[in-house]
């Protein structure tokens, strides 16, 4: 074997799991590691931004904070008290395909952890008051993250719609004012009632415990929440594109020109073979000075300030359902000239297909992801976390001690076929102007 498509070895990760699935349908999945006395305590909705029905944007995000606003037994601020007062962390994110509520906490804390997400899971309070602070503190949210802060929602809320035509897949997930201001707590109530049902949720707990006490905890305080079924999910599929899209905006607070431009890439759930490839050429391309776009364009060029690459619009590579894409976004100098920098890009794609890897390129990218996937499992919590949403889209949790190894595999004529498929009529594309310049 030579020494441009010589196969690293990974270490690999032998991470316990044991699943089960209790009679109301919520799925388990346990992971115990008594090398420290901690345990991550990580709960899944899958419901996430692409679920929303219309007329209801920004209920997903609406809705994880409306989970932290007590329940029928605890009082509002009752949960901070108690994972605090444990010496533990706790905190909630919205995602494209689902929703986490999660804590850390020393490994005596765990039931403590295990009643609050059971308590909540049962109802949230929902009440006139609570739905109306909660509303005004996303649209303040919107105002800070998006509004008046440069390039708010670029690329995330901003580049779908471009490329994207369905509802699920191209609307804005943070929500509009009118949507949010709409909302009625019983519509609170029917988001609640249709998406948070245990057989639409995944628990798992990694960390110091024994899985037998832990397995008990688990049913003593998860087994009464009453049974409901997870509803159909929303059909999310449309066409890829034949023809290059390219659409563009002003933005009074940034200071220089960017643009981000996306390709659709095989299912990551379905085709995972098929999806890994476009995974690591996004790093080939992008992560360190000695990426080729970086060197290209960064250094030697100079006619962008960045340029970073990634697999869907949130950075999730491996929690995201079919479609989803490769992204590259740059950030170009005063008078940058946008047009020029994808030319180049368009170029060096086209390069590395024909011309192939530079010896040890693939060896040094594959290694450098392995070490990051390990790192990010490397924490109770960030094992939880991953193994919750794998057995959600895939039900595959034991896929977190198997993803170094198959990065590493991914061969050098893989990378050439997706840096092939990156073509224009493939392209979507969304241009940041930067204050009052004209278009």
């Amino acid at each position: 074997m030579s020494a441009r498509s010589a196969a690293i070895r990974i270490p690999a990760t032998k991470y316990p799991v044991e699943r089960l699935t209790l009679p109301n349908g919520l799925r388990v999945v346990l992971a115990p590691d008594r090398s420290a006395p901690v345990v991550g305590v990580a709960v899944v909705y899958d419901v996430g931004i692409r679920s929303e029905p219309e007329g209801r944007t920004g209920f997903a995000h609406l809705f994880e904070h409306l989970m932290f606003q007590g329940s029928e037994n605890l009082e509002k601020l009752a949960h901070f008290r108690y994972v605090q007062g444990s010496g533990g962390t706790f905190n909630g994110s919205t995602h494209l395909d689902y929703t986490d509520y999660f804590e850390t906490l020393p490994s005596n804390a765990l039931e403590r952890a295990l009643f609050l997400e059971a308590d909540r899971m049962r109802g949230p309070r929902l009440t006139e008051e609570n739905l109306r602070n909660q509303v005004d503190v996303v649209k303040e949210e919107i105002r800070v993250n998006v509004l008046n802060r440069p390039y708010g929602g670029f690329p995330w809320l901003k580049l779908p719609p471009v490329m994207f035509e369905t509802f699920p897949n191209a609307h804005d997930g943070y929500g509009s004012f009118d949507d949010l201001e709409a909302a009625t707590v019983s519509d609170a109530a029917e988001f609640f009632e249709r998406y948070y049902a245990n057989g639409n949720a995944v628990l798992a707990v990694a960390g110091d415990f024994d899985v037998a006490e832990a397995t008990k905890l688990v049913e003593e305080h998860f087994g009464d929440v009453p049974a409901r079924k997870a509803p159909a999910r929303p059909d999310f599929d449309e066409p890829d594109l034949t023809a290059e899209r390219r659409d563009s905006y002003t933005d009074r607070l940034a200071p220089l020109p960017a643009f981000a431009s996306a390709w659709r890439v095989p299912d990551p759930i379905d085709d995972l073979a098929g999806y890994l490839p476009y995974v690591v050429l996004a790093e080939v391309l992008t992560d360190g000075d000695a990426a080729r776009l970086v060197e290209r364009l960064v250094l030697r060029d100079r006619s962008v300030t960045s340029i970073g690459g990634y697999l869907g619009f949130m950075g999730e590579p491996f929690a995201v359902r079919d479609p989803t894409a490769l992204l590259l976004q740059a950030h170009l100098p005063p008078g940058g000239d946008v047009d020029k920098v994808m030319t180049t890009i368009d170029e060096e794609c086209q390069r590395l297909a024909n011309d192939g890897l530079a010896p040890g390129e693939l060896a040094r990218t594959q290694a450098r992801m392995a070490t990051h996937l390990l790192r990010d499992t490397d924490a109770p919590l960030g094992r939880s976390l991953q193994m919750a949403v794998l057995e959600q889209q895939r039900g595959e949790p034991e896929l977190v001690n198997d993803l170094p190894r198959l990065i590493a595999e991914v061969t050098e004529a893989q990378i050439l076929a997706a840096a092939a498929s990156l073509t224009t009529q493939r392209r979507a594309t969304v241009e940041v102007i930067p204050g009052g310049g004209n278009k």
